[in-house]
């Protein structure tokens, strides 16, 4: 959430940078609730000096026998106007709060503008694309006869849900280990199992919440309207960035990173009719998450340093990607700056997105209350990050392409083949 202090001070340049992510600021309705805010703070701080002083006078008027009716009188007039304004302060404070908690973070300077992802700017490349001897099949036809079934998953829950057995499922379980074992011993990170079912405030929290409710599922425990509701989260960042919330940390216990492997569960309200064929767009799909908690003047080392780690999987396991800087009309709500990684995908004959890393700054902090005691002895927001790495069903879809041969069969990245047990081909079942 941006700082509420910064809109009052500097409304003007704020609305200016947002506005490079499309959005327009109602200026005037903002003016108009602080105008009032400030109307009812001073008004209530008047009266509360006014009555003080009369309490004082009633009491001198009583000690020397005389008639205090009048200024008592008085007193109750004022309570009454002092009773109004206390009940109205606080509705109006919170509308101004929701006011700023609907605003998404603003772009860092580095951010290159742009209305959409047209205005997004490629950084570097790694590897080559393949060239094929022969017309290279897509994911669903490599898949179906190593095991993925779209048509099972839907009969059981709808579109877009995958059904996986044998191969393809210990492939699909190959890749997510390897992951993990990849950012725990070479990067830094700390292994986490968060729960899948998170509280309103936590969703606030990382800023799914209150904009973005539709693309999330949720459930009511309890099993009627009276229950408490909650969501199936989106992707583990939510509880492992929220794992600090409300929290003052040493400094010296900065850098946190955490990683962890979880389902993820999207309504995806918004994409209707996009990415219908195969795995590429889901309601439910696996991703290991990274998260870093840090100093506010190391946040876009870390930043740099995440997209790192996030290629390193995909240059392991030999699939040719590329690095892009999002523009400022296509970043995400929280994010400041982010950077996406596109694996090629050769049926498409494109790149597409397999991981999105971003520096959040302060914003997640201060809608979580989380801090750190700064150098000063001050309470200071710590600023939060994070990153796919990777989307575990983006990475199954990219080796099936890319590995692909001519019979059908899927050469197994090296790196892979211990977890499979020493197999080095998937081979389609006779």
């Amino acid at each position: 959430m941006l700082d509420i202090q910064l809109l009052r001070s500097q409304f003007d340049q704020v609305a200016a940078r947002l506005a490079t992510r499309g959005l327009t600021l109602d200026a005037a309705g903002f003016q108009a609730m602080e105008d009032e805010r400030k109307r009812l703070q001073t008004r209530t701080q008047e009266l509360q000096a006014r009555r003080n002083t009369l309490s004082k006078e009633i009491g001198k008027l009583k000690s020397r026998g005389e008639d205090a009716s009048a200024v008592m009188a008085e007193v109750g007039q004022l309570g009454d106007e002092l009773k109004a304004c206390e009940q109205a302060l606080p509705g109006l404070l919170e509308r101004i709060g929701d006011f700023a908690a609907g605003l998404p973070n603003l772009p860092h300077e580095s951010v290159p503008q742009g209305s959409d992802e047209s205005g997004n700017v490629e950084v570097r490349r790694w590897g080559t694309p393949r060239s094929f001897d022969f017309t290279p099949r897509d994911h669903v036809d490599l898949g179906a006869p190593l095991g993925l079934d779209f048509e099972t998953g839907a009969k059981l829950s709808g579109a877009r849900f995958t059904f996986m057995r044998g191969q393809i499922a210990r492939l699909h379980r190959a890749l997510a280990q390897f992951m993990l074992d990849v950012h725990t011993t070479e990067h830094g990170y700390t292994e986490c199992y968060t729960p899948y079912i998170v509280n309103r405030e936590v969703l606030f929290g990382t800023g799914q919440l209150p904009k973005f409710k539709e693309d999330m599922f949720w459930v009511l425990r309890g099993g009627d309207e009276e229950g408490t509701e909650q969501y199936l989260i989106s992707t583990s960042e939510i509880p492992l960035t929220n794992s600090v919330r409300e929290q003052v940390l040493p400094a010296d216990a900065l850098p946190l990173r955490f990683t962890a492997h979880s389902p993820c569960f999207r309504s995806e309200a918004g994409s209707a009719g996009r990415d219908t064929r195969g795995m590429i767009r889901q309601h439910q799909f696996d991703k290991v998450e990274m998260v870093q908690v840090v100093h506010p003047e190391q946040s876009y080392e870390a930043l740099e340093q995440m997209v790192v780690h996030a290629e390193a999987i995909l240059q392991k396991l030999g699939l040719p990607y590329r690095v892009i800087t999002l523009c400022t009309g296509d970043m995400g709500f929280s994010a400041a700056k982010t950077y996406d990684l596109e694996v090629w995908l050769p049926a498409q004959d494109t790149y597409r997105e397999i991981s999105s890393c971003s520096n959040c700054e302060d914003f997640q902090a201060r809608r979580m209350q989380a801090r750190f005691k700064n150098a000063q002895g001050r309470n200071e927001f710590v600023h939060t990050l994070n990153g796919s790495g990777l989307a575990v069903g983006r990475t199954l879809v990219a080796v099936l392409e890319n590995c692909q041969q001519a019979d059908g069969s899927v050469r197994v990245p090296p790196a892979l083949v211990p977890y499979l047990g020493g197999v080095e081909v998937l081979r389609p079942a006779r």
